[in-house]
């Protein structure tokens, strides 16, 4: 089993962690697998009651691994990032983040399907689908007008760029701002609170705020999957990935 994802299970709250700082805790396939598997077994394990979703002080998740990306294509909806958006989009339990630093792509879009999201002060999320050849995913594309406006859901989504930890808080992603070395004992604090709670109520609370967008939820990622699958194979996609691995800037004229 990777040490890139840590697990920890104490006192109801299963707590994952990044544990790839050396590479900005990008994800690679296999901390897919660990979190996709911890979300499967969490949901159907009476002794977790919360997740605790967490990085370190200085960075959340840089996103996808581009280098693994490439070597490992997703390939249909059983690969293990799938399997992860589906797991956390449909957990019956809470989900809790805590961010700091960095939350570039799915860094940023797994944060739509947690309960309750703190940040640190030095947070930027970023969504750059666009500016890599590609679409959005884990149903961002729905999600993000909703919470943030269509306005700023194309700022975020059709410019992709990046926005700040108050930015987070007034559009309602975040629930509170805190210094960095906070952030992750805050989010277990309020795991413990919520694991002291009566676990039937805590999840029919959350299927009914969650019940009525689920379904949709559900179908745009699998609409936003086939897009993204065809657009990984296209010449900006690749243009994009190319540039990036070569560490210079794309050239988009003739995509």
């Amino acid at each position: 089993m990777t040490q890139d994802i840590l697990q920890h299970q104490e006192g109801g709250v299963l707590t994952l962690t990044f544990n790839r700082v050396e590479r900005k805790n990008s994800i690679n396939v296999a901390m897919y697998e660990v979190l996709a598997t911890a979300f499967e077994q969490g949901a159907q394990d009476s002794a977790t009651r919360v997740v605790v979703l967490q990085g370190h002080e200085t960075v959340f998740s840089a996103g996808n691994d581009i280098d693994d990306f490439l070597r490992n294509k997703p390939a249909g909806k059983d690969s293990p990032v799938f399997r992860f958006l589906r797991g956390i989009a449909t957990f019956p339990k809470p989900v809790i983040a805590a961010v700091c630093g960095p939350a570039v792509g799915v860094g940023t879009t797994m944060l739509f399907h947690c309960d309750l999201v703190y940040a640190g002060d030095n947070a930027a999320f970023s969504m750059p689908f666009v500016n890599l050849g590609l679409c959005p995913e884990a149903a961002s594309s729905l999600l993000v007008p909703r919470m943030f406006g269509m306005h700023r859901a194309a700022e975020a989504l059709l410019l992709g760029e990046p926005f700040f930890a108050e930015a987070a808080l007034e559009v309602g992603l975040a629930n509170r701002v805190v210094a960095p070395a906070e952030c992750n004992a805050l989010a277990r604090a309020q795991a413990l609170k919520l694991a002291a709670k009566p676990l039937a109520s805590l999840m029919t609370t959350k299927q009914l705020m969650k019940g009525s967008q689920q379904e949709a939820v559900l179908r745009q990622m699998d609409e936003e999957g086939a897009h993204f699958g065809r657009m990984l194979g296209e010449p900006a996609a690749r243009e994009a990935m190319t540039a990036f691995m070569e560490k210079r800037k794309p050239d988009f004229s003739n995509c």
